[in-house]
């Protein structure tokens, strides 16, 4: 059944199109994704094929009697309670609890932060039985755990989605289309996210090879229309035309890769960074964390995650100077400049132009500046534009180009996901990953706690504070597998240390050799040191064999994730796919360990 049809739909903000002349239609069972950079017009399409909005310019067609049930990204409340603002019933009241609501079901609506808000609304909408599930920025504000039921609920639903997410695990579990809003054009792609990547690369590859044909065809006829008024008398007038037309047309500007090294040029941050010696932190009598424990790395790529609540913001408050303690002390190294960018942004003048924001008051914006804002997505004329002219995504995307403006060492990110497009948070993972200075984010996105940190830290809300090596996947890993010690992790004073980059896990300097191997996890099961060649090699061939046995079966998941539309099937084969990259993941750092100590004695595989 059709719920909704549109047909050659478009919509525009003052001075650029959004989309144009565009069709889709969704029935029942589609599971719609749409993604594209901050103010290209995700949330104008949601409400136009909601039918909240009116295109400029063609129809949408709703289905008789279809349901609608539509999330927005900033929605009102209306209700003397959370429980009434919700829908009222035993549903909505299960589902606030899941969001973790439900002691507040009796209070009013008034006094909700907006990211309680939002999670009310989230309830009453996945509550409400509807045709149509509308979804803008579900995700946002909500915890780990949080996150991972609302996946699972959304990977079970059975009417038709409509999502828009930054959350790269949510929308390639859930979805079996993406609709792609690129420069005014639409691209619809069937197979989820993933085949999403795939198609956008081959267009970006056609059109460089469409741009290099074009400007080699520009300079062969400009050279030969610069020969001179005799040449030409001997060319037909339509190859003047044509070779002009060549010369001067512009290509359509493509996806950013560019070098980010230019953007890290930071001061070079000394021995000590930041240091935290029992630190502890509460509010209205209630203890968050006690005897913090902390010494940053130089170059320090640390995680913090937890359930809402637990002081994990208080803890980057704490670090970045805007909050005092309430019991040990905190030390900042005399070359440290640190720049943060949380949940609250900063006030931008809204008739500042974009690209004078960036240069900041006391000095004119130079080349240096607009490469930045093109890295992150403000060409041209947009680099112009007033603030006041942009959407919230895109004021949100600009006070991130602000924040690494200030070139800071220390990068503190609270966040930093929330209301970011996806093309936004690639291009921030790619400047973390050649940022030379200290990084430490709080954030609830699996994706780039995955890519970037090598540690977490773990508050559970008990008061202890625990340190994972290994990143965010290992600590998950232990999660889902029942290892996890009760009470979040170890504390900092049981952790065992362990070199990482000539580190302890506190980030203390240890007296190990500077060519230690920089691994954020002990050495492996059966990878001993001192074991002989021939049992070493023995020892390496048994881990290519179970890297190999571990990728045949995340390959054979892979592939029956592609060929079925069973969306219970196709729920049950994300989380089997999710545990089989755990494990490929596992024994390829098994196998890395043991030819790293191959490599290190110049032993050969023979």
């Amino acid at each position: 059944m059709i719920l909704v049809g549109a047909d050659n739909i478009s919509a525009s903000r003052p001075g650029r199109p959004l989309f144009r002349d565009l069709s889709v239609t969704i029935s029942t069972g589609d599971r719609l994704g749409i993604i594209g950079i901050n103010g290209c017009g995700k949330s104008t399409l949601m409400r136009v094929l909601a039918g909240i909005d009116e295109p400029e310019s063609g129809s949408v067609r709703l289905g008789r009697d279809v349901r609608v049930s539509f999330v927005e990204q900033e929605p009102m409340l209306s209700g003397a309670t959370v429980h009434e603002a919700a829908g009222g019933s035993w549903e909505s009241d299960a589902v606030l609890d899941r969001l973790g609501l439900g002691d507040m079901l009796d209070a009013s609506p008034t006094i909700l932060s907006g990211g309680q808000r939002k999670r009310v609304a989230l309830a009453g909408g996945l509550a409400t039985p509807c045709d149509l599930l509308v979804l803008d920025e579900p995700t946002n504000h909500l915890d780990i755990d949080a996150i991972a039921w609302v996946e699972d609920h959304l990977s079970t639903h059975t009417g038709a989605l409509l999502l828009v997410t930054h959350d790269r695990h949510v929308l390639d579990r859930v979805t079996t289309r993406v609709l792609e809003l690129d420069r005014g054009k639409a691209y619809v792609h069937d197979g989820g996210y993933a085949s999403a990547l795939e198609h956008r690369a081959e267009r970006e590859e056609h059109a460089a090879t469409a741009e290099k044909v074009r400007r080699n065809l520009a300079k062969t006829e400009l050279a030969w229309l610069r020969r001179g008024a005799p040449a030409r008398t001997s060319k037909p007038k339509a190859r003047i035309a044509t070779a002009t037309a060549i010369v001067d047309g512009r290509a359509e500007p493509a996806a950013r890769d560019g070098d980010l090294e230019f953007l890290v040029e930071i001061p070079r941050l000394g021995d000590v960074v930041i240091e935290l010696e029992g630190v502890g932190h509460g509010f209205d009598g209630r203890q968050l964390f006690s005897n913090v424990e902390l010494r940053l790395d130089p170059r320090e790529r640390l995680g913090i995650v937890g359930a809402n609540g637990t002081g994990k913001s208080t803890l980057l408050d704490i670090m970045a100077k805007r909050l005092a303690p309430l019991s040990g002390t905190v030390t900042w190294g005399t070359t440290v400049k640190m720049a943060m960018f949380d949940q609250l942004g900063r006030d931008l003048d809204p008739t500042m132009r974009v690209r004078d924001a960036i240069a900041g008051p006391n000095r004119q914006p130079d080349h240096h500046d607009a490469a930045l804002a093109e890295r992150f997505w403000f060409d041209g004329d947009a680099q112009w534009a007033p603030i006041g002219t942009l959407s919230g995504g895109e004021r949100r995307r600009l006070q991130l180009v602000l924040t690494l403006a200030e070139r800071p060492n220390v990068l503190l990110l609270d966040e930093p996901t929330n209301d970011l497009d996806l093309d936004t948070l690639r291009a921030l993972e790619d400047f973390c990953e050649v940022f030379p200075g200290a990084i430490v984010v709080v954030s609830h996105d699996r994706a780039l706690l995955e890519r970037v940190v090598a540690d977490v830290i773990v508050l559970d809300g008990s008061g202890t504070v625990g340190r994972r090596p290994g990143g965010y996947a290992s600590w998950e890993a232990e999660r889902r597998s029942g290892r996890r010690r009760q009470g979040g992790g170890m504390t900092l004073a049981e952790a065992r240390p362990a070199v990482a980059d000539g580190r302890t896990l506190h980030g203390e300097r240890s007296p190990s050799k500077a060519t230690t191997r920089p691994a954020d996890s002990a050495t492996p099961a059966g990878a001993t040191k001192q074991v002989s060649p021939s049992t070493l090699r023995n020892k390496i061939r048994a881990a290519q064999r179970a890297l190999d046995e571990a990728q045949v079966a995340h390959d054979g998941l892979v592939t029956e994730l592609g060929s079925i539309t069973d969306h219970v099937r196709m729920g049950e084969l994300g989380h089997q796919l999710s545990e089989a990259v755990d494990e490929l993941g596992r024994r390829e750092e098994v196998w890395l360990e043991l030819a790293a100590e191959l490599e290190a004695r110049g032993l050969e595989l023979t």
